[in-house]
């Protein structure tokens, strides 16, 4: 996977902590830099820990499903971008300024299963995962402070956008992946 393709999957899997952090500057509305790193450190966290559990638990039984890896990977990708697109469709949710410790790591489990899922697929393409997983932890720290920020200053009708765009990143990224298998792309 090349560092292009690395980042445009950690801007896709980063578009529902962006969303929520941009949520969550519009309830501050007065975001500090330390609302901003919070956010930051708990969805990047979060973003770059359950790939490596994903990886860790796909790199065990690889091996037996070598032949269709690259199904599972265009099957995974494909269900958690079509739930993405899915889930953009839906009511707004409710913005709440809350940042304790609770409600922040439940938030930050939310919006980083479909990472954990990734992370089986990076272990069928056999990603060097360590520098995979920092990339996508710094990526997601970056958007999702940026996220807090913007929600403050411009208002909410992003939120549908960004969650649109990651599942339609995702996507695209699993076809990739199956016709760079089948020879469909060099």
């Amino acid at each position: 996977m090349s560092l292009t393709e690395l980042f445009i999957l950690a801007v896709g899997l980063s578009m529902d902590a962006f969303a929520v952090s941009m949520c969550k500057g519009l309830a501050l509305r007065h975001a500090a830099p330390r609302d901003m790193l919070k956010a930051g450190a708990y969805f990047g966290g979060f973003q770059a820990g359950m790939p490596l559990i994903g990886y860790l638990l796909g790199a065990a039984f690889s091996d037996a499903i070598s032949a269709v890896d690259h199904w599972i990977a265009f099957l995974l990708l494909g269900f958690i971008g079509l739930n993405m697109i899915r889930e953009s469709r839906g009511e707004a949710e409710e913005c709440s300024d809350a940042m304790d410790v609770r409600t922040m790591l439940l938030m930050a489990v939310a919006t980083s299963i479909d990472a954990l899922a990734v992370g089986v697929t990076l272990a069928f393409l056999q990603v060097s995962i360590l520098p995979a997983v920092t990339f996508i932890g710094v990526v997601t720290f970056t958007l999702s402070a940026f996220g807090v920020w913007l929600g403050g200053r411009l208002g909410g009708s992003s939120r549908f956008n960004a969650e649109l765009w990651g599942g339609v990143i995702l996507i695209l990224i699993g076809t990739k992946i199956l016709l760079e298998h089948l020879g469909i792309l060099g």
